[in-house]
């Protein structure tokens, strides 16, 4: 009988997401692979099976009888390194003082850019590590980190060497992305802005990013200026990723097709013509329902007509100052409470489709034969129950590469 590091017996349901290795869609998101009192053997941080009445001695045993046990969650949209902190701002939302104001009293994304650019490396990684803490006690063992609070070439290229230290030292699979067009400084022209990020920015984003992002909407980037954006981008090996049609409709969805983006998130004002064209290419719709959720908007993404249509969905925490959640868990019952998506299709956007949103669908995503051992088992009788029981950590145990953290 063959000799494993760690088994997980008799799981009261194992799903697998064992299925097409490209992006699901539609009907393939429902599918889970669920295996009833299912067991999965783990060898060197790998998965070697996967299965019913698996026969393996094992150094650990772990006994799953009555919960879930699911690949580890993963959140592709974060803003997770940042200084500060904005709960001020939550007494001048209920008052409903409009965003501009706010910023105007001295919040908005300005505060935080201050902030950010005030704290020293040393204190960015000690904060952002925290964050990433509680996003893996909360079953996140992958995500993406996007800059964009530094606005200028001396803190943009500080909070990258941030991020590249944390994927150093944290057990999580962190992957970087550079996003300098998050906002326009205060006192710069947004065409000189577009210069600096692509003259003096981009060259430096080489070793340390491996996407790279733009805010395209009414007030912020254009689609011409993002476009120029991302093409220069791409010419430093860069992957481009867009935040598209958040508030208004720009096209960002239809530029997303048109540059070939990984991603395009957000899509809460898409157009018809916007959505047909990511579907046609294949590209991730990642959708944050944290979002308008702490913004108090009454219209979250049309997560139903998005998936009804052929776009590959994924879901993120949009963790930031102004949507401060570190919990997938939370993500998947406000995709089904809020935006009408199954519990399957939640689960296979928070894990198999999330990692195709970040390029890592060869080796998370999913529990199969050769894959990375990242699992979680949950307190939970079955996978309806994730988004039925809210507001707690059901998460009893995280494996990381094979690892029981």
């Amino acid at each position: 009988m063959q000799e494993v590091d760690l088994l997980i017996t008799h799981a009261g349901e194992l799903l697998t997401l064992k299925g097409p290795k490209k992006p699901r869609t539609r009907g393939q998101m429902r599918n889970l692979g669920i295996i009833k009192n299912g067991s999965i053997a783990i060898q060197d941080g790998l998965i070697v099976d996967a299965g019913r009445n698996l026969r393996y001695k094992a150094e650990t045993v772990i006994d799953a009888s009555g919960k879930l046990v699911m690949p580890g969650f993963v959140d592709p949209h974060t803003h997770v390194v940042f200084a500060g902190s904005r709960e001020f701002e939550l007494d001048l939302k209920l008052a409903g003082i409009p965003y501009l104001e706010i910023l105007r009293r001295g919040g908005g994304i300005f505060y935080t850019v201050e902030k950010t650019r005030k704290a020293s490396p040393d204190q960015l990684l000690l904060q952002s590590k925290k964050r990433l803490d509680t996003m893996l006690r909360h079953g996140t063992t992958s995500c993406e980190m996007k800059t964009g609070y530094g606005l200028d070439v001396e803190n943009e290229l500080k909070l990258l060497k941030v991020q590249k230290k944390l994927a150093q030292i944290h057990p999580m699979d962190l992957v970087s992305t550079f996003l300098g067009a998050h906002a326009i400084p205060e006192h710069m022209s947004t065409n000189d802005y577009v210069n600096t990020i692509i003259k003096e920015m981009l060259p430096k984003t080489k070793g340390h990013a491996r996407f790279c992002d733009v805010f395209c909407e009414k007030g912020v980037f254009t689609v011409t200026q993002a476009r120029k954006i991302l093409l220069a981008a791409k010419q430093y090996g860069l992957l481009p990723k867009v935040h598209a049609d958040e508030i208004v409709e720009t096209g960002g969805a239809l530029l997303a097709a048109e540059v070939g983006a990984i991603s395009a998130d957000h899509l809460l004002q898409s157009s018809e013509a916007g959505l047909r064209a990511l579907a046609q290419k294949s590209i991730i719709g990642v959708l944050l329902p944290g979002t308008p959720f702490c913004l108090m908007m009454e219209r979250y993404a049309p997560a139903r007509k998005i998936i009804d249509g052929g776009v590959p969905v994924a879901l993120a925490t949009d963790l930031n100052p102004n949507c401060w959640t570190e919990n997938m868990q939370m993500i998947i019952q406000l995709a089904c409470l809020k935006m009408q998506m199954t519990p399957a299709e939640a689960i296979t956007a928070s894990t198999f489709n999330a990692a195709c949103a970040i390029g890592m669908q060869q080796s998370i995503g999913s529990l199969e034969k050769g894959k990375q051992a990242d699992i979680l088992i949950l307190d939970c009788p079955n996978y309806q129950f994730l988004p039925y029981h809210f507001g707690v950590n059901m998460v009893e145990t995280v494996v990381k590469k094979g690892l029981i953290l």
